[in-house]
């Protein structure tokens, strides 16, 4: 499976803008700038975008896990917090309250560390990045 996302920046770092558009169109020309990267602005921006798929793929992953072991999710919800700083991130931190029939604290916690680690988002921290460029 691949999908695709498209970013498209006119003008500056600071006085530029961009548009993003993902393969499913949830994202259709939205914008992102500086002020929405670094700033109070309207938008959106990568850290938000990265911290929305680490939340959502670590949740789907522990959802996976926990079905596995049979039991039943009346609800997981995850915050992922992304930490920028001086130009790189340099945590990702995933913070959650589930409500889940008939498992103990133990085993929930060991079946939250094996979502974190096993989920492809979390692997992509640690990925080989590769890029074709052309000037046109």
């Amino acid at each position: 499976m691949k999908r695709n996302a498209t970013a498209v920046w006119q003008g500056s770092l600071k006085d530029g803008a961009g548009k993003l558009t993902t393969q499913s169109k949830t994202l259709d020309n939205t914008q992102y700038s500086f002020k929405t990267r670094f700033e109070e602005g309207v938008g959106t921006n990568p850290e938000e975008l990265v911290a929305a798929a680490h939340a959502g793929c670590f949740t789907m992953q522990l959802s996976a896990f926990l079905t596995q072991e049979g039991h039943n999710i009346e609800f997981i919800e995850t915050r992922c917090d992304i930490d920028l700083q001086d130009g790189t991130i340099v945590s990702s931190e995933l913070n959650l309250t589930a409500k889940i029939e008939g498992i103990s604290d133990e085993k929930f916690q060991e079946l939250v560390t094996k979502a974190e680690k096993n989920c492809p988002i979390s692997k992509l921290f640690n990925a080989k990045i590769t890029s074709t460029a052309k000037l046109v």
